[in-house]
C-alpha cells in the first residue's frame, strides 16, 4: 500500500495535477464517487467476496470513521448522513454475524443483545440529519432506513416486513439492481409467504442476470425448503455451493444440505 501510495503521488507530481477544492458544480459528481468507494470498501468488509474469513472488520471500521470524518465535512449533504447511518447501523451487528469458529449466522439468527446499541443510535441519529435536511431521499438513505427498521425491532419477529419491503420498491425504482430486486423478493416472503418470494426469485433467475449468484440460489433453495419441495432445495443449495467463493459460506451452505438429508 506504501508502494502504491509513493507511486500515485510520483505520478501525479509528474503530471503537474494541481491540488485544489472542486468547483461546485464538480463538487456532486466528485461526492459521488467518494460515497460509492467508502460503500464498496464497508461492503468488502461486511461480507468478503473470497477468503477464509466472511468478514473483514477493519474495512469496516476504516470505512466507518471516513464516513464520520465526510459527515463533519459536508454537514449538509443527506445522502452523506444517509451512508453514514447505513455504515453505522451495519456495523452495530459486527460482534454477532459469525459463531465460535467463524461460521456465519443470518440476520434472523442473530442474538440482538450482542448488537452494539451505541452505534445504533448514532446510525438513527445520522438518518434523522438527513431525514431534515429534506427533498427525496437517496439510495443510501433509503438502504439506512431498510437497517434501521431491523436494528428498532426488538425480536426477529416484531420486524416491520411491511416497511422493509415498501422500502426496497422505492430503492429498486431509485438504483433498478437485480441484487435489490432479491432483497425485496426476500421481504416479500417474509410479508406474504415464501411462495410470493419464489415467484419473484424464479422470475429473476429466469432473466439471467443472477444465474452465477450464489445467493439467488441460496435464497431460492431456502423457499423451497420453507414450502417443503426439498429435492429443488437440495439442487439449489449445490448450485449455490459451487458458485460462492468465499470458505464460511461454503460450510454454511454445505451444513444447509445435510440438514435437508437429515
Amino acid at each position: 500500500m506504501a508502494q502504491r501510495i509513493v507511486r500515485a503521488k510520483r505520478t501525479l507530481s509528474e503530471a503537474h495535477v494541481p491540488f485544489e477544492v472542486p468547483r461546485a458544480d464538480a463538487l456532486a459528481p466528485r461526492l459521488a464517487s467518494v460515497l460509492e468507494v467508502l460503500y464498496l470498501v464497508f461492503n468488502e468488509g461486511y461480507s468478503a467476496t473470497a477468503g477464509d474469513d466472511w468478514m473483514r472488520p477493519e474495512l469496516c471500521q476504516d470505512a466507518l470513521r471516513l464516513g464520520r470524518i465526510l459527515a463533519e465535512l459536508a454537514p449538509r449533504e443527506p445522502e452523506v448522513h444517509g451512508l453514514a447511518a447505513l455504515m453505522e447501523i451495519q456495523a452495530s451487528r459486527l460482534g454477532a454475524r459469525t459463531g465460535p469458529n467463524g461460521e456465519p449466522i443470518l440476520l434472523l439468527d442473530q442474538n440482538r443483545a450482542r448488537w452494539n446499541h451505541l452505534l445504533i443510535n448514532r446510525g438513527l441519529a445520522a438518518l434523522e440529519r438527513a431525514r431534515k435536511l429534506g427533498g427525496e431521499p437517496g439510495p443510501y438513505a433509503l438502504q439506512a432506513a431498510i437497517a434501521a427498521c431491523h436494528a428498532r425491532a426488538r425480536t426477529a419477529g416484531e420486524t416491520d416486513w411491511e416497511r422493509i419491503a415498501a422500502l426496497y420498491a422505492e430503492l429498486a425504482r431509485r438504483s433498478p439492481s437485480p441484487v435489490i430486486e432479491l432483497n425485496r423478493a426476500v421481504a416479500v416472503a417474509m410479508r406474504d409467504g415464501p411462495q410470493a418470494g419464489l415467484a419473484l426469485v424464479e422470475a429473476l433467475l429466469a432473466r439471467g442476470e443472477l444465474a452465477d449468484y450464489h445467493l439467488a440460489h441460496a435464497t431460492r433453495a431456502d423457499l423451497c425448503r420453507r414450502l417443503g419441495r426439498v429435492p429443488e432445495a437440495r439442487a439449489a443449495y449445490e448450485r449455490a455451493a459451487a458458485l460462492a467463493r468465499q470458505e464460511p459460506e461454503q460450510r454454511f451452505l454445505a451444513r444447509r444440505l445435510q440438514e435437508l438429508s437429515g
